[in-house]
């Protein structure tokens, strides 16, 4: 680790103040004001390294602030001086809808949950995600008012997703940054903004910093160790690993150790934790596999789902289909292309990941129209696909979880060769193999009736005692398209 030694406060001339009026969101805020620095591309070794790690050099005080974030794991930013009015920054909420332009220069409606670093007039930064455009370094920049703050991690992961923002800062904020290395990450970074730069520091530090973030405490029990791992590992070497990871050992007992957990190890909060820490220290590969295996076998005459699962999926795969793995969360617009699907029955996601994965898929037929895109568009046009998935649907208080198997065809029955033409897949082709899997299953005298729903333009649905066994046929011209597909598509969609 690069000492900080070197660092000194050359003048306290630019003072500036500043307020955490939320110390739940901002449990520790520390800056230093940083003068007569020139704003400059970054030496080549600078901007080589930045390079290195897939980053763009910018100017030097932001190529330094990256230096430092990668170096540390401690997201800094640099705010221009001469720009916070009044002298003062505060660190609070706004105002719902309070607008905002950030550095890309989009406007933004701010909620009343964003934590926002503030002058006495505007806003300058979405604390821990984005700066302002109002606020940033530029060439004209003399004086910095560079910041090193902890947030919570749970408010900044809430910011970033509400407002479609992903940053190196907010990655590292919502993931849990060590709050007790925030001064060492800002020493280090004044360091080089004077030697790169030629700043001067120019006030002392500010550490506003009202409950300190300590150690918490986990007791490790060696008998639970050596049942989840499965084999026993000496209390001595235990205990060096745990120290070598900064986890100081409170009390020994006989069967196990009481530790305070560093803060800076945010993901370390259960003995669980603990025991997989020591494990990915001592090898998972170290761990000895057993001589013997005693498997417990269950003896049922019932034919249960995996048994039909196997079955079916042999027979389909030994008639040239490939089995397609989708994900459970899909877009929620694509409720709108299906005029049987009702946006009320979906079960949308508190936090998704991002808009394309927002809530729980009532069919199947969404993933594999995107797998069928994604195959035509890197030339396999000849596609045989079937899936086995759960669908998800809300009625009234109650979440239905269905199974389903959803058959795709399109393009040609095979591919074409010297001594065999091209044969277009058609609706009898997907018919017989409905009507194969129904055969192979014994079941027989259902009803069939024409149907132009469920995505289809033209197709049959077959019933049983009232029950819908299967749709299938062929799928709409404006469904397809949708998704960029030019090729007929057959789809089969059984319950």
């Amino acid at each position: 680790i690069p000492l900080v030694d070197d660092f000194k406060v050359i003048s306290n001339k630019q003072k500036i103040s500043v307020e955490v009026k939320d110390s739940a969101l901002c449990p520790r805020y520390t800056g230093i004001t940083i003068s007569n620095v020139k704003v400059e591309e970054s030496p080549n070794w600078l901007q080589n390294r930045l390079r290195s790690i897939g980053l763009t050099p910018i100017n030097n005080i932001v190529d330094i602030t990256n230096y430092v974030l990668h170096e540390t794991g401690q997201p800094l930013h640099a705010f221009d001086y001469n720009k916070i009015s009044a002298k003062k920054l505060l660190v609070s909420t706004v105002k719902d809808k309070t607008k905002f332009i950030t550095l890309d220069n989009v406007e933004r409606e701010l909620s009343n949950e964003d934590l926002i670093i503030s002058s006495a007039k505007d806003p300058l930064c979405i604390s821990g995600v984005f700066g302002g455009i109002n606020s940033g370094v530029t060439n004209d920049t003399t004086d910095i008012f560079l910041e090193s703050a902890y947030f919570d991690p749970i408010s900044i992961r809430k910011t970033a997703k509400r407002h479609g923002l992903s940053t190196d800062a907010s990655f590292r904020f919502e993931r849990g940054c060590d709050p007790n290395i925030t001064i060492y990450a800002l020493k280090r970074a004044s360091i080089m903004i004077s030697d790169i730069c030629e700043g001067i520091v120019s006030s002392e530090i500010i550490d506003i910093y009202p409950e300190k973030i300590g150690h918490h405490e986990v007791t490790l029990d060696y008998n639970n160790m050596q049942n989840l791992i499965g084999e026993h590992i000496d209390s001595n070497i235990v205990k060096s690993i745990l120290k070598d990871l900064g986890i100081q050992i409170q009390k020994e007992k006989k069967d196990g150790l009481n530790l305070l957990v560093p803060p800076f190890k945010v993901d370390v909060t259960r003995e669980v934790d603990v025991i997989e820490e020591v494990l990915r220290i001592y090898g998972f590969n170290t761990v000895k596999i057993p001589d013997k295996m005693k498997p417990s076998f269950m003896n049922s005459s019932k034919l249960d789902s995996p048994y039909f699962v196997n079955l079916i999926s042999d027979l389909l795969s030994n008639n040239g289909f490939n089995e397609i793995m989708n994900n459970s969360l899909t877009k929620s617009s694509y409720i709108k292309l299906v005029s049987d699907l009702e946006e009320s029955a979906s079960i949308s996601i508190l936090n998704p990941l991002s808009n394309d994965l927002d809530v729980m898929r009532q069919s199947l037929l969404f993933g594999g129209l995107e797998n069928i895109i994604y195959n035509q568009n890197r030339k396999n046009i000849n596609l045989k696909f079937y899936e086995f998935g759960k669908t998800y649907h809300k009625n009234k208080d109650q979440i239905v979880e269905k199974e389903k198997l959803q058959l795709f065809v399109s393009g040609n029955i095979q591919d074409e060769s010297w001594n065999t033409g091209s044969k277009k897949v058609d609706f009898y082709y997907l018919k017989e193999r409905v009507n194969h899997i129904l055969s192979f299953l014994n079941i027989s005298n259902f009803k069939s009736e024409n149907i132009n729903s469920y995505g289809f333009s033209e197709g049959l649905m077959y019933s049983y005692q009232g029950k819908r066994l299967v749709c299938f046929g062929k799928l709409e011209e404006d469904l397809c398209q949708f998704f960029g597909i030019k090729e007929d598509v057959y789809s089969a969609d059984f319950n």
